[in-house]
């Protein structure tokens, strides 16, 4: 399907500007070695030791470690969530924000992923992890009737993608995710033309170092490789798949992933946010708050109408 330019008003177009110049002072997310990748996540750790979060239950789910939170009574769904990072930083408690939102708005629990990270385990490994816990998310008497929703954010976006393919494999279980919200996601690790057309003007990513830090991610892969499915969703077989919900950014180098991939799926409603960098569902502005609100009320209409 064609996508829609979200309508975002004069004034909420001036506030993204100037949050945007900003931004721009801000160094570019580069994926260039390993130290500094655990680096940013032991910083990572130390702030959410620090910080006061919502209550949360952590278990391990055939060997990859959750992270569940509930609303105060019986949940009408469940949301996997799938966090971003680059596939190199990040936790499944970096979301609590968004997803005790998320709880509060649907009335769902949520389940986020603690998979691996690339600084130590192949992309493929981190592509175990997500679908073992969307597996057991699926086959648990915990969750047993409700309807299932699959979200990702970047990175997440990726790994989101790359489960709901490889559930292709048990189509029972395919058919019990009624959803899936991706938030500018990554669909083909050889860079799509607006990866390779980014300028070194581009905000919060790295745009013209995005292609050799793909690569460095999938070592030992040719390019022809590295576009097979699901480790590049983009090229994948999307029959059978659920609804889903895509937003991306106009200053996104991943622009193009996004829309790419809602012209393939087959429900597809795929929103470009004008004036919006990668990453834009954190910033603290109005446009912001809109699609996240939108997501819930997507999110919502879906289970009433089950």
């Amino acid at each position: 399907m064609a996508h829609k330019l979200w309508p975002a008003s004069e004034p909420e177009l001036v506030e993204m500007r100037r949050f945007n110049q900003k931004l721009a002072w801000m160094p570019r997310f580069k994926i260039r070695n390993r130290v500094t990748p655990r680096l940013i996540q032991a910083l990572l750790r130390v702030s959410q030791r620090l910080k006061k979060g919502p209550d949360a239950e952590c278990k391990v789910v055939d060997s990859v470690p959750v992270r569940i939170l509930r609303p105060v009574g019986k949940p009408k769904g469940v949301v996997l969530d799938i966090h971003g990072g680059g596939w190199v930083i990040g936790n499944a408690q970096m979301d609590d924000d968004l997803n005790q939102g998320m709880v509060n708005a649907c009335d769902v629990a949520v389940v986020s992923v603690d998979y691996r990270l690339a600084v130590d385990t192949p992309v493929e490994g981190l592509m175990d992890d997500c679908l073992a816990a969307a597996r057991w998310l699926l086959t648990t008497d915990e969750f047993a009737d409700l309807p299932v929703f699959v979200v990702g954010e970047s990175a997440g976006g990726h790994l989101a993608a790359a489960t709901l393919l490889a559930l292709k494999q048990w189509p029972e279980l395919l058919k019990r995710v009624s959803g899936a919200v991706l938030y500018y996601g990554v669909y083909d690790l050889t860079g799509t033309p607006s990866v390779r057309a980014a300028g070194p003007e581009t905000l919060l990513l790295d745009g013209p170092g995005m292609v050799e830090a793909l690569r460095m991610l999938t070592p030992g892969l040719s390019d022809d490789e590295r576009r097979q499915a699901p480790l590049s969703p983009l090229y994948g077989d999307f029959s059978g798949l659920p609804p889903a919900l895509m937003f991306v950014g106009e200053l996104d180098p991943l622009k193009d992933d996004t829309l790419l991939i809602a012209e393939q799926w087959p429900e597809a409603e795929a929103h470009l946010l004008p004036e919006s960098a990668h990453g834009f569902i954190h910033f603290p502005v109005v446009m912001a708050q809109g699609v996240l609100a939108y997501s819930h009320q997507w999110i919502t209409q879906r289970i009433l109408t089950l």
